[in-house]
């Protein structure tokens, strides 16, 4: 762009132009279209990008799972801050002694916030780099996961941004998570401490509720990525249910591109058939065809057709996928003839009146490019009636496993042409569990973050559970001697947990729902209010709190009177 201009002031200019040419110059050569269409192709629009991410989709295709998954990471560092927030509680309510002796010295309070702040950001800044450690390990291994394009253009290096957030991020919760108890520690009743007078030490109470605020939104929080993480399992099991037309077991396939290495069209179409012959010979191998357009591997190519038969008009979508294909294609992948009805008709291709292809066969629906999406009309034309075609996809079908017949493909195309590179070798089953990567690494990661997020709930809870049976032992042990039998007891404490995890998972369903109303784009066959998936994680949740409840619980029931009122 000229100096000056932006974006905008760059589209205004090319769309005025664009504008006129249409309307111009290519609005009168229109045929067939109704008013309607007409309209619409007046007012198109040239869209105008920036060029700084090139011409990749990927960023865009990747904005919604990555933007998903930040928001579940960020929700269990929520669901972990929150944690070390209530042992600091815990521990603050402990120090107050501590606190109020140098208070009563003469201690300045914003000195000691500042140093129990300190020790808070130390923890938060162990935590920080250990948590790059492990994220060293883990990036390396998902770059192992990652189909070859995504990994090309992905760089799984901590550089020096990636740092800069971690230390402010570690930094952060340091400081967030750790300013209440600082504050609270410090500001005890000095007299009351001092003197070890009994009861509970000033603050416990607002202590007490910000603790089960904490472990509240803790369980909340859980409910939330626990129905995440049940949407896309649901949907990846719906995903792998597919049934695709075809039968993709002991398949093995690959590539080759014989013009970018100097072939002609000649000698490409003599070396495709050489391989097909070298292929079939192959121990094992039962049948061996070819596509130019390689199965559900994202690639696609269409045009308009018309058929005998069939009467076109406005407004009437004639566009076709198709594909160029090898000798014995269809016994290949299994596909059987379904009917006689379109056999002997004939059709054609792009524009014009003559109908020059003779339609020979008809087989089942059979998904194309992409594993989730519908089916289209597709029509196969033999790839050996065209002369120019620069590269092409093989398929072999095995006897034996379809990986122990890889090893024998790059051997196999060397003896044809050492120079000849093999491209994308693979087991027709990793080629379709690549076309669905995005939803199995969607599935995994929130499933592990939901996993890990419930384990902390659970922890946080029975540690707040185990503190409040320790800091009302002496009200316990009273009513223990006053009669209270052991399940009055149990109900006591495992009350106070039920409390926490309804108001928790009522919250945390109305966050789920939400969430899943925003990630529908991501499913597949399932919507964000799946019942199955939001009754699985209410139990789930239920089950998980009232075992991080009945230990302490069991405790509370079984504690004796006199120690507890000796001890007070």
């Amino acid at each position: 762009m000229n100096p000056g201009i932006d974006i905008e002031g760059a589209r205004a200019a090319i769309n005025g132009q664009y504008s006129a040419i249409i309307n111009e110059v290519e609005v009168p050569l229109q045929t067939g279209m109704s008013e309607p269409t007409l309209e619409r192709f007046r007012t198109k629009q040239l869209g105008i990008e920036e060029g700084r991410r090139g011409q990749s989709s990927l960023h865009a295709d990747a904005a919604a799972p990555l933007t998903l998954l930040n928001g579940v990471t960020g929700l269990v560092l929520l669901i972990a801050c929150a944690n070390i927030a209530n042992l600091l509680l815990g521990r603050a309510v402990a120090r107050a002694g501590e606190m109020a002796v140098r208070l009563s010295v003469g201690a300045n309070r914003r000195h000691l916030v500042g140093q129990l702040l300190t020790e808070s950001i130390v923890l938060a800044v162990v935590g920080g780099v250990a948590g790059l450690l492990i994220a060293r390990w883990t990036l390396s291994m998902i770059m192992t996961f990652l189909p070859e394009e995504a990994a090309a253009m992905i760089d799984p290096t901590l550089n020096g941004p990636v740092l800069a957030f971690t230390a402010a991020t570690a930094l952060g919760a340091g400081l967030l998570f750790g300013l209440f108890p600082a504050l609270l520690s410090t500001r005890p009743d000095v007299l009351s401490a001092l003197k070890g007078q009994a009861g509970q030490p000033a603050g416990a109470r607002s202590a007490a509720r910000f603790r089960a605020v904490l472990i509240t939104s803790q369980i909340a929080l859980s409910m939330t990525l626990l129905v995440s993480a049940g949407l896309f399992i649901r949907s990846l099991s719906a995903i792998s249910r597919v049934d695709l037309g075809l039968d993709a077991a002991d398949v093995v396939t690959f590539g080759i591109s014989p013009e970018r290495n100097g072939y002609e069209p000649a000698a490409s179409r003599d070396l495709f058939e050489r391989t097909e012959d070298a292929l079939a010979a192959l121990p094992g191998v039962t049948s061996v065809t070819a596509s130019v357009i390689p199965l559900l591997a994202g690639s696609s190519s269409s045009t308009n057709v018309g058929v005998e038969g069939f009467e076109d008009g406005p407004d009437i979508d004639t566009n076709s996928r198709y594909n160029l294909i090898g000798p014995d294609y269809f016994r290949t992948f299994g596909k059987f003839n379904l009917g006689r009805d379109a056999v002997g008709r004939r059709m054609r291709v792009g524009g014009g009146d003559e109908l020059d292809i003779e339609i020979v066969g008809l087989v089942q629906d059979t998904k194309y490019n992409d594993v989730k999406a519908e089916v289209p009309p597709q029509y196969f034309l033999p790839y050996r009636q065209n002369e120019s075609i620069d590269s092409i996809t093989f398929y072999a079908r095995s006897e034996l496993d379809a990986r122990q017949q890889l090893s024998a493909i790059a051997p196999l195309v060397s003896r044809l042409d050492p120079n000849l590179p093999v491209e994308n070798l693979r087991t027709m089953q990793m080629q379709i569990e690549e076309n669905t990567f995005g939803d199995r690494f969607i599935s995994v990661l929130s499933a592990s973050f939901a996993t890990l997020a419930t384990l902390l709930a659970a922890v946080g809870l029975y540690g707040v559970l185990a503190y409040t049976v320790a800091q009302r032992s002496r009200e316990i042990g009273l009513r223990v001697a006053l009669g209270a039998t052991p399940g009055v007891v149990r109900a006591l404490v495992l009350r106070q947990m039920a409390g926490m995890t309804l108001i928790g998972g009522v919250l945390g369903l109305g966050a789920a729902l939400a969430l899943g109303r925003a990630a529908e784009s991501l499913l597949f066959e399932i919507t964000g209010h799946d019942p199955v998936v939001l009754v699985s994680a209410v139990v789930l949740l239920s089950l998980i709190a009232l075992g991080a409840g009945s230990i302490p619980a069991h405790r509370a029931s079984r504690l004796d009177p006199m120690e507890a009122l000796r001890a007070e």
